[in-house]
């Protein structure tokens, strides 16, 4: 809906930023809604649904918190995608495989918590990636990147192989205190 004063450039930035919050947490959103319902039938109709109602709605979304607004979209959209899984299956009763309403709801938090987990977890992990050097940041992801490996590196480098997997061990270890030490301090603070 929009509001008698927004300019089409107003509705078309309103738009630009609501498809880049769409977008970055697409998977997450969707991870939520799989785990609202019985089986797969039916997410990606209600992602559709959610997407379209998140967009009807989307010039009364207010963040709740400043220093991540990104997060209180995804909590906002959760909530919305609750209610249209509620709907579809609402209009599916008929079929075997449909939860009731209060099993939903007990879904909807625990999905609710683990996707908000997995968004701090890759938050943490990419903070922890960006205290490493470009060369530290290449060598443990190479690890997990197709076409690299620790063997073209080190065959590049003219280091050893073995030398390269054991410096990748300890980047490792480093990135995975580092994530620890980050998620504490987020859940002493939140």
């Amino acid at each position: 809906m929009n509001r008698p004063n927004d300019s089409p450039k107003d509705r078309e930035q309103q738009y630009d930023e609501f498809v880049v919050l769409l977008a970055k947490h697409d998977l997450p959103l969707r991870r939520y809604v799989r785990a609202l319902m019985p089986s797969p039938d039916g997410v990606d109709d209600v992602l559709q649904e959610t997407a379209l109602e998140c967009w009807k709605k989307y010039s009364d979304f207010q963040p709740i918190d400043s220093q991540e607004p990104s997060e209180d979209f995804l909590r906002w959209a959760c909530v919305i995608a609750r209610f249209k899984a509620l709907s579809w299956q609402r209009d599916r009763s008929r079929d075997r495989l449909v939860f009731r309403e209060s099993v939903i709801e007990l879904l909807s938090s625990d999905a609710l918590r683990t996707v908000l987990g997995h968004e701090e977890e890759r938050r943490a992990v990419s903070a922890c990636l960006q205290e490493l050097s470009v060369e530290q940041r290449r060598l443990v992801l190479s690890v997990h990147s197709p076409g690299e490996s620790v063997a073209r590196i080190a065959r590049e480098t003219g280091q050893q192989t073995r030398r390269l997997y054991h410096r990748v061990n300890a980047l490792r270890d480093r990135l995975l205190k580092c994530v620890e030490q980050r998620l504490a301090g987020e859940a002493a603070d939140g």
